[in-house]
């Protein structure tokens, strides 16, 4: 899976639905198993792209003073 074509929603999306069709029992052992092992691709997938955006977050806390600093999270 390319990360620049598929965005996370898209694969968050797909997940969604091979999780639909694994709870129907109504595949073929060998659907099940490709259905299953996309599955573990998008989660790899959407883990990495959440550390990625976990990284890139920064965190706003508030000071002693009352004032507001922006901190970044390092992970």
């Amino acid at each position: 899976m390319n990360d620049n074509e598929t965005s996370f929603e898209k694969a968050i999306a797909e997940l969604e639905e091979i999780v639909k069709k694994l709870e129907k029992g109504e595949l073929a052992l060998e659907d099940s198993i490709e259905c299953f092992q996309r599955g573990v691709e998008l989660t790899k997938y959407c883990s990495r792209r959440l550390d990625e955006a976990e990284r890139s977050i920064t965190m706003l806390i508030e000071g002693e003073n009352g004032s507001i600093a922006e901190k970044e999270i390092l992970v």
